[in-house]
């Protein structure tokens, strides 16, 4: 008797093989790429352009291309610096935005962790709630909040703009940490507690640890919230000394009818400069955060 032979396997599973053609990872892999990157940088190069251009291109486009600039000048940005209070905006957003940050993520984590660990009644309800909150509009939180800081007597400081700013952050920032508190096990958590650890204790050095990455998302998330705020900025501060970017380029830089388009453009660009630093140093940490990065 004959032993017949086993036909060989066959994979017939094609995968990525598709994309071995060039006509078809131009399709489907660079061209949605050229596309992406050319909508996502395109504003910091005509800001750039715009910041550099002399006052007479910036109209003139029957002599001159408005993708282009013909003699740059540093005018602009030597105004901006030097004849605004530009300097000090910048310095005002920075404090505001790290305040805020600093608050809004140490409300959120003890938040979360109550809500996501701790298991009282009511934890899921309460967790709907805080992140219903976070839908309500700013523009109609501020009536309310202008009349406290009326009353507490912090109108017009940076005071005002720090304990306001964790009325949007804290909502959005406690359920993302929710999220990233609950891909965390459990069992780490009940290990700790038999061996006798406190609920500090185990916040502190096993938890919090392991959810850097999600740590490090909220914070990006308030810091780039609190940095480009405007509708409280504009309401709680009225000194040009204590205004924040977006709204001392705004409001200082626009006189009537004239805008000061090269100055604005130049303040924009700088302005946006110290968040895209943020992501550019923290983008593993933000992807990770997205996608999980503890496993039971």
């Amino acid at each position: 008797m004959t032993a017949t032979k086993a036909a060989p396997l066959e994979d017939n599973i094609e995968g990525m093989r598709y994309l071995d053609s060039l006509p078809r990872r131009l399709v489907t892999i660079y061209l949605p790429l050229a596309v992406f990157v050319f909508v996502l940088l395109f504003p910091f190069y005509w800001m750039a352009i715009t910041a550099v251009k002399p006052n007479a291109q910036l109209t003139d486009y029957e002599h001159y291309s408005p993708f282009w600039v013909v003699g740059p000048t540093l005018e602009h940005i030597k105004y901006l610096l030097f004849e605004t209070s530009y300097p000090g905006w910048l310095w005002n957003t920075m404090v505001v935005a790290f305040g805020a940050t600093f608050l809004s993520l140490a409300a959120s984590v003890f938040a979360a962790y109550a809500i996501e660990r701790v298991r009282f009644t009511g934890a899921r309800t309460t967790g709907l709630l805080i992140f219903l909150a976070y839908l309500v509009p700013p523009s109609i939180l501020f009536i309310p909040l202008a009349f406290i800081v009326f009353n507490v007597g912090i109108y017009d400081t940076k005071f005002a703009l720090i304990l306001t700013y964790p009325t949007f952050l804290i909502p959005f920032c406690t359920w993302l940490l929710m999220g990233y508190f609950r891909s965390i096990p459990f069992e780490l958590e009940e290990s700790a507690l038999v061996d006798g650890a406190t609920r500090w204790q185990i916040l502190t050095k096993i938890i919090l640890p392991l959810a850097v990455p999600g740590l490090i998302s909220a914070g990006i998330f308030a810091f780039t919230l609190s940095w480009n705020e405007f509708i409280y900025a504009l309401t709680f501060i009225q000194s040009s000394e204590n205004k924040t970017v977006p709204v001392g380029v705004l409001t200082e830089l626009v006189r009537g009818d004239v805008f000061e388009w090269g100055s604005l453009m130049a303040g924009a660009l700088f302005g946006s400069l110290p968040v895209v630093i943020l992501y550019s140093f923290f983008v593993d940490y933000y992807v990770a955060s997205m996608t999980g990065a503890v496993k039971e």
